[in-house]
């Protein structure tokens, strides 16, 4: 599929975004077709988000059912569960294990059991705008994807959103995507959770977190994928480039995301489960059901270095 020319208004000479066809491939060209006989798939969108039925999760996860669902994640990119209805807090860590280490948040509220964060919003906590981005960005081995479960849920509003990243990166132009090879960025927490803190609780933490950098386009670690890793509220700047050309730059990069044929968005349920690949996509928790309340558990999964 070919991508028509760019008609977008430019900024500083560049266009914002390209319209006309674009390209939207589930996988990497070259990745064979899959056979799933634990788990029936049905898609949300031909290439990002589908939904798993036929497996209870809050049973012993076997080696079959396993291989299935790390293989659904790296095909979806982010995979969703109805009706767990008895999925516990140690069901729910033998399900992250099924990918890897539990990996705490620094800056969410932690919950009874390690590597939990509990996400609470209710009449008392006025709902605040998000914005899209990927979990652990600021640090030396992002996470490499989240299990989150709902447990109560608004009566509407509410819904997440996930943008296929790689999708993002075939479908930049030519021109961009050789401004772009072998550039790092950096990455950074203080702009945005620093915002809410002292000098002194910044201070303390610098030392664990520092800024660190990754390349604008990653290597996908487990699936070689090229994707664009950038995103607004954690990348700070390109390393290496004027300020104002890298302004410019991250400014057209991060709005790739917000272009709705590389999304899905999902409509929680009590006890619905999201598992997503923290690497291939950005997400964006849609603020929109304030007073009501939306209560969460997530636990994140340890990556590695970037390449």
């Amino acid at each position: 599929m070919t991508t028509a020319p760019p008609t977008s208004q430019p900024i500083l000479g560049k266009p914002l975004i390209h319209f006309g066809r674009r390209v939207l491939e589930r996988t990497a060209p070259g990745t064979p077709p899959t056979t799933y006989r634990s788990v029936e798939i049905t898609p949300m969108t031909p290439h990002i988000g589908a939904e798993l039925t036929g497996v209870d999760l809050s049973r012993p996860i076997g080696e079959e059912l396993a291989a299935e669902l790390r293989q659904a994640l790296l095909e979806w990119k982010v995979i969703f569960f109805r009706d767990q209805h008895g999925l516990d807090t140690a069901a729910h860590h033998a399900l992250a294990a099924v990918w890897g280490t539990p990996e705490p948040n620094p800056f969410f509220p932690k919950g009874d059991a390690v590597g939990v964060s509990r996400l609470a919003k209710d009449a008392t906590a006025v709902g605040q705008e998000n914005i899209w981005h990927s979990d652990h960005s600021f640090m030396a081995a992002p996470a490499l994807g989240s299990v989150l479960r709902a447990v109560e849920v608004p009566p509407s509003g509410g819904d997440t959103m996930w943008a296929d990243m790689g999708a993002a990166y075939d479908n930049l132009s030519e021109e961009l995507k050789q401004r772009v090879e072998g550039l790092t960025a950096v990455h950074d927490w203080v702009p945005t959770w620093g915002s809410f803190m002292t000098e002194e609780q910044i201070a303390a933490l610098r030392g664990s977190l520092p800024p660190v950098e990754h390349p604008v386009v990653v290597r996908h670690p487990r699936t070689g994928r090229r994707t664009l890793y950038v995103n607004e509220p954690f990348t700070t700047r390109i390393a290496g480039l004027p300020e104002h050309e890298s302004r410019e730059l991250l400014h057209m990069l991060g709005l790739q995301a917000r272009i709705p044929e590389f999304q899905v968005r999902f409509r929680w349920q009590p006890d619905s489960i999201a598992i997503w690949d923290n690497i291939a996509t950005q997400h964006y928790a849609v603020s929109d059901y304030y007073p009501s309340r939306r209560v969460m558990e997530r636990i994140a999964i340890a990556g590695v270095p970037l390449s």
